[in-house]
């Protein structure tokens, strides 16, 4: 029996692991299905990318104006829409968006009772339960979007991922599939079978989703400049999908930033004082 050293056969299991874990990856659509691309975003680098503003804001009108009529996003609150961070709509603004909504909570006399939303109430559900979603919605209820953007990733594979630890890019396979799923709907090819009551999506798993394309060039009027393209739209929701899920982002890049150039400075510290303490000393 050959023995073979101990250090290249540390290198063997080494490589099995990393052959194990570059197995092709399928995308978030079928086996067939393309791999979305990377998307330029804003807020992708690791160390400094930021949110833009004006797109977290046409983001959410996105959502108000499409999405928000079967989707809920339960884990938001409306004040969150005015903190540091996102959207950061002036105050009133929030007040005003929150008492468009209605709450039903119960009175003094434990009697349930309406009232307009608060700022510090959650997003408003568009169905009272995920029964009464399911039955509106040919037996199922449209997920909630509050985390969508982490929870729809893929595998990019071997070595890219190893590629994406150092430029954030494995963060970003949330957002690339949204927008791609958002502007994957067409026909479908010839040959293939139709499922009724479903829409053909190229990224979507299978490819026949129940949610029929919400979005339509000049579907959402823009207050600034924007193009008002299924594109823009997706970009846009998708960026405000992403906030949703990482609210505290941008304080957290902020915050690695001052630990890594902290670990830099503390390490030169010991460095010199290492060369310091052992320069009497031969050899060192």
């Amino acid at each position: 029996m050959i023995r073979l050293p101990a250090r290249l056969t540390g290198l063997i299991v080494a490589a099995g692991l990393a052959l194990g874990m570059a197995t092709p990856a399928l995308s978030a659509g079928s086996p067939d299905a393309p791999r979305p691309a990377n998307v330029p975003w804003s807020f992708s680098n690791p160390f400094w990318g930021m949110f833009d503003r004006a797109q977290l804001q046409r983001g959410f009108q996105v959502y108000k104006e499409v999405c928000s009529s079967c989707h809920g996003m339960e884990l938001l609150r409306y004040r969150n829409l005015g903190e540091r961070g996102g959207p950061e709509f002036p105050e009133a603004m929030v007040k005003a968006l929150a008492a468009q909504y209605r709450v039903t909570e119960l009175n003094d006399r434990g009697e349930p009772a309406e009232r307009p939303a608060e700022a510090k109430d959650p997003f408003q559900s568009p169905f009272p339960n995920k029964l009464a979603a399911a039955a509106a919605n040919n037996g199922k209820a449209p997920p909630d979007l509050s985390v969508i953007a982490k929870a729809r990733t893929y595998f990019r594979g071997f070595p890219l991922f190893v590629v994406d630890l150092f430029t954030g890019e494995n963060l970003m396979t949330g957002p690339n599939y949204l927008y791609a799923f958002l502007t994957g709907y067409q026909e479908p090819p010839a040959g293939v079978e139709v499922v009724e009551g479903a829409h053909y999506n190229r990224y979507f798993p299978g490819n026949w989703v129940g949610m029929p394309n919400i979005l339509a060039d000049g579907q959402i009027q823009y207050q600034d400049n924007s193009p008002q393209t299924v594109s823009q739209y997706a970009r846009d929701v998708t960026a405000f999908m992403y906030w949703a899920a990482e609210p505290k982002m941008e304080e957290r890049k902020r915050m690695g930033m001052f630990v890594i150039l902290f670990l830099i400075f503390f390490a030169t510290l010991l460095y010199f004082t290492k060369k310091k303490v052992w320069a009497s000393v031969k050899g060192h």
